[in-house]
């Protein structure tokens, strides 16, 4: 009962028809009110009957065209424009003629489309509230009208829909088409047919898949290597984006501070990580500062000096040893002279 009263109420308010031009507001009520309208056809009444849901289905459609005919005149700020509202007769008749399992998703369709065009509607009457002037909201308003399509109703099929439709209908192309047969013969030859149909579509997918799926998971491996991860010298975790000229910068702040131990640490970090950058030493958590030193045995007269630096290291970081100004100068010198050098 409710459907129908509100229905009813939608009917007189599209019943009001005018032969010469309306207003675009006039206009845009009926397209909100059409919407509303074709709401209620999906609505169903636990009340009504099969015969008086087809008769409200039609008096509805018809009030539908009577609202909003094939074309008509629109006047706004004084200028009139000729609307094509032809698509939508065109689509009710097609909602008419589809299958009922196929009605909702048509209706759907021209509601979404119906709500669309409001949207824009009420987006150009919007429009008197900015600058915009008459002239471009006079063409803003002639491009919505005249345009039988409304892009933001219809929405785009991504490549997986449209391929998976693609597969149903070739599916379906296969399947028995509906023949007299007798009566004992017809369900054995349509159970052979569904189940080559199916064992044919199991060996397509499984082929797209043996085709798709190893290029699918390279990807992602390839993802997985190329995002870096934070890497750890001598205990010390580094961001990715961590340089050895930052670890210097690091360094040296530590040294104007006083804390010498610590700023001849860092810069020995920021030497195994230059020289990592370098392909010389291959950096690895587990690896101490006599693994790296070992590692470049032979490499003369680097090594010579790198060994230096270790020494220092150790002596001042593990060792008891107290760190003087004169230590980093000397530190610091070492490391701009073991970088200097070529082996």
């Amino acid at each position: 009962m409710a459907i129908r009263f509100v229905l009813a109420i939608l009917l007189v308010s599209l019943g009001t028809i005018t032969t010469s031009a309306r207003p675009l507001s006039e206009y845009q009520r009926h397209v909100q009110q059409t919407v509303t309208a074709l709401d209620t056809i999906a609505q169903s009444d636990e009340a009504e009957t099969d015969a008086e849901r087809l008769t409200r289905i039609t008096e509805t459609l018809a009030a539908v065209r009577s609202a909003l005919p094939a074309t008509e005149n629109v006047d706004w700020e004084h200028t009139s424009f000729k609307v094509d509202n032809s698509w939508l007769h065109r689509e009710l008749e097609k909602f008419e003629k589809a299958p009922a399992a196929e009605q909702l998703h048509a209706l759907k369709l021209i509601t979404e489309r119906l709500q669309a065009l409001a949207d824009r509607l009420a987006e150009t009457e919007k429009a008197k509230l900015t600058s915009a002037s008459k002239a471009e909201r006079t063409k803003k308003l002639g491009e919505i009208l005249q345009r039988p399509d409304y892009a933001r109703g219809r929405k785009e099929v991504s490549a997986l829909s449209r391929l998976w439709r693609d597969l149903l209908r070739w599916l379906e192309s296969w399947l028995p088409k509906p023949r007299q047969f007798a009566p004992g013969n017809a369900g054995l030859l349509t159970t052979f047919a569904q189940i080559f149909v199916v064992v044919l579509a199991l060996v397509v997918i499984g082929y797209a898949v043996k085709l798709f799926a190893p290029r699918v998971f390279q990807n992602r491996r390839t993802k997985k290597k190329d995002k870096l991860q934070p890497l750890i010298v001598l205990g010390e975790k580094l961001e990715p984006e961590q340089s050895s000229v930052d670890l210097l910068a690091d360094a040296e702040s530590l040294a104007r501070r006083g804390e010498l131990r610590a700023a001849i640490r860092k810069a020995y970090v920021a030497l195994l990580v230059e020289l990592g950058d370098r392909k010389i030493i291959s950096l690895a958590q587990h690896k101490t500062n006599r693994d790296y030193l070992g590692a470049m045995r032979g490499l003369e007269p680097m090594y010579g000096n790198v060994k230096h630096l270790t020494d220092s290291f150790e002596r001042h970081w593990y060792g008891i040893a107290n760190a003087t100004e004169a230590d980093w100068v000397a530190f610091r010198i070492g490391y701009k002279q073991a970088l200097s050098t070529r082996n």
